[in-house]
């Protein structure tokens, strides 16, 4: 093997080391954050009208919450699956504000949901 040949097999190395090392980190982080994470595979199984009602439920769920601008990042984010950075745009807010009522929706929407009993 070549010299060069050998640095090109460490580079790829230590850039799927560090690709590894950063989705372990934002896994954690996540988990941290008491956010929920939702595996979309398991989404993709589910046929058509299970996928309807679930959509059905979360704007059911959006339409409940209490802060307006939150109800338009969550319903932007959820249901017509905008970045934060267009939401952003859109609102002429910045991007971590955006990050932010997300954040402090979703608690809600925790809170929301275990005092009502949804979750098993």
């Amino acid at each position: 093997m070549s010299p060069n040949h050998q640095d090109v097999l460490v580079e790829q190395y230590r850039k799927k080391i560090y690709q590894i090392a950063w989705n372990i980190q934002y896994k954690t982080k996540r988990q941290k954050n008491r956010e929920i994470f939702c595996d979309y595979d398991s989404f993709q199984t589910q046929g058509f009208a299970d996928r309807i009602n679930s959509r059905l439920f979360v704007s059911q769920l959006i339409e409940a919450l209490p802060l307006d601008t939150g109800k338009v990042i969550m319903y932007n984010i959820y249901i017509k699956d905008k970045t934060e950075a267009q939401i952003s745009k859109e609102l002429g807010i910045s991007q971590q504000a955006v990050s932010k009522w997300k954040k402090k929706t979703l608690q809600k929407l925790y809170q929301t949901l275990i005092s009502k009993d949804y979750l098993i």
